[in-house]
């Protein structure tokens, strides 16, 4: 494609503009993108799209995509919105006073299948002020719509998985939450943990909020990693929240790696539910009485997970 040909696609498909670009490492960032259009209402937890050109360079190293059939699409991807929490002045941000959307992004090298991720790896060349497309439409039902103020809200993430969890911990506390409220985040490295010294401040500030951050690749924590579903078998949840896990006033929320939600599967013909092995968290849960969302037939539970990962 020839330069004019390129800027006459940006020019037609993108739709917003990266106000704010923070590196934290080489494969980690969190970036704030203001559309072009009203922002759209939404709730904490909720996702949209991001995408960028089939015809925009990718970030050197990553495996070999497939050639795109058509070079002037689009390579788009959900992504839950983030938040800071704080403002530079250390109080909660005034999010509706603001016109963009934070999200955190880890570089996808490699995607497990014959040809690699195609839209991160353009993510991580972007710069201050260039552009990209935005979703018009933010959805998904993975919200604190049923959390009573009395509740206690525990919400377990890995890695960028933590995203919606931000979002959720800055409304609760802009509602002045009376319930317990624990976040956990599994991630390799500290280096990974991108909000760690917000969380810090946060846990200073609000007696009813607890931070706990796991690392499992750190040389202290060789030999004795622990992982989400462990905090559970071992009592330390309960022990960190200083309260039973009582489903009749508890909520949980699950974001991130697969194998550490457990998701269950139907079978078609039989309609028995098998879990995943080793044991994910909703099957932990499940046996202590709490109860998944079922969609399908409108029923709400007190144990949530983003569907769309």
């Amino acid at each position: 494609m020839t330069p004019d040909q390129i800027a006459e696609l940006r020019r037609q498909k993108y739709n917003a503009t990266v106000v704010r670009l923070v590196k934290v490492h080489s494969d980690l960032l969190i970036m704030r993108v203001r559309p072009d259009f009203p922002r759209p209402a939404h709730k904490p937890g909720q996702y949209t799209v991001l995408g960028m050109g089939f015809w925009e360079p990718r970030f050197p190293g990553c495996q070999e995509e497939a050639p795109p059939p058509d070079l002037a699409r689009l390579a788009r991807r959900s992504y839950s919105i983030s938040c800071s929490v704080l403002d530079k002045e250390g109080h909660l941000l005034d999010i509706p006073q603001t016109d963009w959307l934070e999200f955190y992004v880890v570089l996808v090298r490699t995607s497990g299948k014959p040809h690699g991720p195609v839209l991160t790896p353009r993510l991580f060349l972007l710069r201050e002020g260039e552009r990209v497309h935005l979703g018009e439409k933010i959805t998904g039902n993975y919200t604190l719509q049923d959390v009573r103020p009395e509740d206690n809200v525990i919400l377990l993430s890995t890695g960028t998985g933590e995203a919606p969890h931000n979002y959720m911990v800055w409304e609760l506390l802009r509602r002045n939450h009376q319930g317990k409220i624990l976040a956990a985040c599994c991630v390799r490295y500290r280096q990974d943990l991108a909000y760690r010294e917000i969380h810090d401040q946060l846990m200073q500030r609000y007696p009813n909020y607890t931070y706990l951050p796991l690392t499992t690749r750190e040389a202290d924590s060789a030999g004795h990693k622990v992982y989400i579903q462990d905090l559970i078998l071992s009592g330390e949840m309960e022990k960190r929240l200083g309260q039973p896990l009582d489903p009749s006033r508890t909520h949980v929320f699950l974001c991130g790696n697969p194998k550490m939600i457990g998701a269950p599967e139907k079978n078609r013909e039989t309609g028995e539910i098998t879990f995943p092995q080793p044991p994910g968290v909703i099957e932990l849960l499940t046996n202590r009485g709490f109860q998944t969302d079922q969609p399908a037939k409108k029923i709400r539970g007190n144990l949530h997970f983003e569907e769309y990962w």
